[in-house]
């Protein structure tokens, strides 16, 4: 029997929380408070980068808030969150360089999340990153390179992922 390359086992790289909110002032501070309940880690707003005077955007005003989860916090996370959509996922959602998301409309229907009348409901994207070992070649400082084509995850291969390690059903 042939061994399995441990350069090929694909993992969970990150989950990205995030909460878009459109204007600064108080509804982004409770999307904060919302973030931090959920995650348990600070939020960092996100910045407009461009103008729509319809919207009332500006350049550079706050209008979101994001949180980065790794490693334990991230599967656990992830478990909870899936959680909420009953562990069904569209295969729309994933992309073909292995990466799925997918929103939750509420933010009680995570398991363990109570309702907060001063705070309101709000709904948040659950973004989630999967790779390889040896990706640190494409963000490494020195000798940059590219991910060769045969050592990125596929889309096929992300659903694969999902399906075996997560207990994802995909639609």
């Amino acid at each position: 029997m042939a061994e399995e390359n441990p350069m090929k086992k694909i993992r969970l790289e990150k989950v990205t929380v995030n909460m878009g909110v459109g204007k600064p002032g108080d509804e982004l501070k409770k999307a904060e408070t919302i973030m931090e309940r959920v995650t348990g880690m600070k939020p960092v707003e996100t910045i407009s980068k461009t103008k729509n005077p319809t919207w009332e955007l500006r350049e550079g005003i706050p209008i979101g808030a994001k949180v980065t989860l790794r490693g334990k916090k991230a599967s656990d996370f992830l478990r909870n969150a899936l959680a909420a959509k009953d562990k069904r996922i569209s295969a729309k959602s994933f992309d073909s360089h292995g990466n799925f998301g997918f929103g939750i409309k509420e933010y009680i229907d995570l398991p363990g999340a109570k309702y907060d009348p001063k705070i309101g409901i709000r709904g948040m994207d659950v973004l989630v990153a999967l790779e390889r070992k040896g990706y640190r070649v494409k963000r490494r400082k020195i000798c940059q390179n590219k991910i060769k084509k045969s050592h990125l995850v596929s889309k096929a291969e992300a659903m694969e992922f999902a399906k075996s390690e997560l207990g994802i059903e995909v639609e």
